[in-house]
């Protein structure tokens, strides 16, 4: 990372298949990034230590948390978030899963639950359940819908597997 900390700098962020620019400190957390400059909200705010996975995203396609990551540490990376994967129209096999299962209630952990099944759908295709439980060990689920959410891992494995993408309707 170049420049002062608490400086702003020019930043070229690879977001959701887009070079974005934005003044920003180098050491300013990618999730306020993400947030307040790119008006992305999948991302949430939660504990801000990286313990809870609210605001996780891909870097590379692994998951991350935002909330600890200086954003001038991902410059030329690949970096998804939850608006990056789908759209109502067209859900990715995963968020498609999380609709079909049902699992959600408040949805506030949603974002990470997500996106840590993307990136362990990257790494096992067919997860049994304990790779499921284990990627989604660190992600907190305040609202108990844990069986729900294992369901949603094995249905998006199978969508994906059969190349299904959702669609409303």
């Amino acid at each position: 990372m170049s420049g002062t900390p608490g400086r702003n700098v020019s930043l070229r962020l690879h977001v959701n298949g887009r070079v974005r620019e934005v003044e920003a400190p180098p050491d300013a957390p990618l999730l306020a990034v993400l947030r307040n400059d790119l008006g992305l909200n999948g991302p949430k705010y939660g504990c801000g230590l990286g313990e809870c996975g609210a605001c996780t995203v891909l870097v590379d396609g692994v998951a991350a948390r935002s909330c600890v990551i200086p954003a001038g540490g991902v410059e030329g990376r690949e970096i998804t978030t939850l608006e990056g994967l789908g759209s109502l129209e067209a859900p990715h096999p995963v968020q498609q899963a999380f609709i079909d299962a049902q699992a959600a209630q408040c949805g506030y952990c949603l974002n990470g639950m997500i996106l840590a099944t993307v990136a362990l759908l990257a790494r096992h295709p067919r997860p049994t359940d304990a790779q499921a439980r284990d990627a989604l060990s660190h992600n907190l689920c305040r609202c108990g819908t844990h069986v729900e959410i294992l369901r949603a891992v094995q249905r998006a494995a199978e969508l994906a597997a059969s190349g299904i993408r959702g669609g409303a309707g």
